[in-house]
């Protein structure tokens, strides 16, 4: 059947239209109303509106955070205007149409593992470095949630190795995964290196030319990213790790992460492939549509 998938993003919100064999058939999107939850609703009403006229097509919506398994509200989003909000029951009732909603995570992990960059793979880790830090973790093509519906949440566990200056993170710990490892992460860096205010892509750009702080600055970044993921090869054990958002546009990751990660993992060889997203920037909208 055909499938109509929302990605709820921080900036931006998008809807494809994707055909039995995976193809997108068409695609819109529309800017976030910033911090406006009743308008944010508005939008995603108005882009479904202008993907399809049939009124009884499911929809499948990847959502920072997720629902609370103890009440009906969200909780655990970086666009906090969701949190303590019935997300799920306020769409179905608007669109007036069966609705399923995922961590968008678990979104871009589905569909990378379905036919993306780990596709064949039995256990998969999708990661999302952007602007914030995410993770979901799917088996034999299955989703994997946890009783507590949090599978996955690697970006708020506490950086391994940490220096010293403390940084505070959104949903009230100190030195989350998220506080260094996301894009604005990379940027604190920076800035406290140089003393100047680059963008990721921006430091990214510097490194490429040659920009000593730049380069220095991305290499304490992949040391500390593969610090983190590997607690996940630990626990989990992944045939494939998949990296999705904006920082995973950085090729360096490829070559270094491998090589950092080795060292500590709790084995004598490592198997465990670190790939890039096959399908960038819409994995996450695809895996919300494949919900359904």
């Amino acid at each position: 059947m055909t499938r109509l998938g929302i990605d709820l993003g921080g900036t931006k919100i998008e809807g494809v239209l994707i055909s039995p064999d995976g193809k997108i058939i068409s695609r819109f999107r529309v800017p976030t109303p910033t911090g406006d939850y009743a308008a944010t609703l508005d939008a995603v009403d108005r882009l479904i509106r202008e993907l399809t006229d049939d009124p009884d097509m499911p929809i499948g919506i990847g959502t920072p955070g997720s629902i609370s398994r103890i009440s009906p509200l969200m909780r655990n989003a970086n666009s906090t205007c969701l949190n303590d909000k019935p997300l799920l029951e306020d769409l179905e009732n608007k669109l007036a149409r069966p609705v399923r909603i995922a961590n968008d995570a678990d979104c871009f992990t589905l569909s990378e593992a379905s036919d993306g960059a780990a596709a064949g793979s039995s256990v998969v880790f999708g990661v999302i470095l952007g602007t914030g830090v995410g993770g979901g973790i799917c088996i034999n093509g299955n989703l994997l949630s946890g009783v507590n519906g949090i599978a996955g949440e690697w970006g708020h566990i506490p950086l391994p190795d940490s220096p010293g200056q403390d940084r505070s993170c959104f949903c009230g710990r100190v030195n989350c995964v998220e506080t260094w490892l996301s894009g604005p992460g990379l940027a604190r860096t920076y800035e406290l290196m140089s003393g100047s205010k680059k963008s990721a892509e921006e430091i990214a750009d510097l490194a490429s030319k040659g920009n000593m702080t730049a380069t220095n600055t991305l290499d304490e970044y992949c040391s500390r990213l593969a610090g983190a993921l590997a607690i996940v090869v630990n626990i989990v054990d992944p045939d494939t790790i998949v990296l999705g958002g904006g920082l995973s546009n950085i090729d360096l990751l490829y070559d270094l992460l491998p090589v950092r990660l080795a060292p500590h993992v709790f084995s004598d060889h490592v198997e465990t492939r670190i790939v890039k997203a096959r399908h960038g920037d819409s994995s996450g909208v695809r895996g919300a549509a494949w919900l359904f």
